[in-house]
């Protein structure tokens, strides 16, 4: 870690990729293991695991581990950590599952790309999981649906990476904690904040980023290209938008883009918690909560994210939260606001929802002015129109 950046969580930035001689030998033993074929979530958290992205975690979590997640929201040895990294598998599979053994972690394209100790074999009651990580039982919830098609028996224990994980897309902003720790202490930034989207940026981000750039040294858009909900907009497409913004209307030299690899729980106020740490481990010293972060429907109140935080002292947390309200166009003052500077009337706010803002997309209209910068939304009128010539 370079002198003068904030500590990753738990001190030390891990590492679990094995290369070389030693890598080459294990993947050529990982044949002969027991296989499984890991979904896309769980391909996302092998990639922040062995990266360091989720320091201090080195596997997926065990029964003990998880216990004390979902229901303190802390490691067994005290330390911040909102949802469980879980390694969950269909009973069918789990005979050739043992404690003890070892397994081979294999891409969805079949190629084996991690090999895994198990140290623990559990099957959790996976409602009161997602009451407690998730706030409700429901299936329509999307990360309740997602966590009870991972499979009910789950496995926990230490991972080692030995093939290189493949990538097609954003190669230049696929970074690592240490690839983003070397770049911000090169441009000499000491504190960095950083902001989680899994939307294109609309001027209410650009306000709030801007805003909070004023205080720090740098700012480190991070947006999260896992699998999320079949509506959100492709990462392809989001990608080309985050270029677009950064090249017309931010200081190129104060801004670093970077891909969060991730997959989306939409767990509201403990996803927040959980990114922030990412962050940390990326370098930042501080992280943007705004409304309704990582929520979803209406299963978390409009702020539960940035009251969360209220949860964990500075000595368990040390990325510091920068919270803002739902930031409007005010046509009052003729610029962005927030309930806390503007004396505007309702009617004098501008700002849609994401739904209204896809309708208006698929209808070829382009949002106003003072939602979307024009760039930005040429890119997604034309994404409606020709899904597939965007890359």
């Amino acid at each position: 870690m370079s002198i003068g950046l904030i500590e990753p969580h738990g001190k030390t930035l891990v590492n679990r990729y094995l290369k070389g001689v030693k890598g080459q030998d294990l993947f050529e033993r990982a044949h002969a293991l027991p296989r499984i074929t890991l979904s896309k979530r769980n391909l996302a958290d092998v990639e922040c695991i062995a990266s360091g992205i989720y320091s201090p975690l080195e596997g997926f979590v065990t029964e003990a581990e998880y216990n004390s997640i979902v229901d303190t929201m802390r490691l067994t040895n005290g330390l911040a950590w909102s949802i469980p990294v879980t390694l969950q598998i269909a009973e069918s599979e789990s005979q050739k599952c043992n404690v003890g053994g070892e397994l081979a972690l294999a891409h969805p394209n079949g190629d084996i790309v991690a090999v895994m100790t198990i140290e623990s074999k559990f099957t959790p009651d996976q409602d009161h999981e997602a009451q407690q990580v998730y706030a409700t039982t429901e299936d329509a919830h999307p990360g309740v649906a997602a966590m009870r098609a991972e499979g009910p028996v789950y496995l926990g224990g230490p991972i080692t990476v030995v093939k290189e994980i493949p990538y097609d897309k954003f190669l230049e902003y696929r970074l690592t904690p240490e690839q983003t720790r070397a770049a911000f202490a090169e441009r000499g930034w000491k504190t960095v904040v950083a902001f989680q989207t899994r939307n294109p940026i609309h001027r209410a981000h650009e306000y709030i980023t801007k805003t909070a750039l004023e205080t720090v040294d740098g700012l480190f858009i991070n947006p999260l290209v896992g699998a999320t909900k079949s509506d959100d907009i492709p990462a392809e497409v989001r990608v080309k938008c985050y270029e677009t913004i950064i090249e017309h209307y931010y200081p190129d030299d104060r801004v670093q883009l970077g891909e969060f690899p991730a997959a989306m729980r939409y767990a509201g106020p403990r996803e927040a918690i959980m990114h922030a740490i990412a962050r940390q481990n990326y370098g930042c010293t501080h992280f943007i909560v705004g409304r309704d972060h990582a929520g979803v429907g209406d299963y978390y109140g409009t702020y539960d994210a940035q009251a969360m935080f209220e949860n964990f002292s500075s000595d368990e947390l040390k990325i510091q939260p920068v919270k803002f309200e739902h930031a409007f166009y005010c046509t009052r003052s003729q610029g962005m606001a927030t309930a806390k500077t503007s004396a505007s009337k309702p009617e004098e706010r501008i700002h849609l929802s994401g739904t209204k803002v896809r309708a208006m997309l698929r209808n070829g209209e382009k949002p106003p002015a003072e939602f979307s910068r024009p760039e930005v939304a040429e890119i997604l009128i034309q994404s409606m129109r020709e899904p597939a010539t965007v890359a």
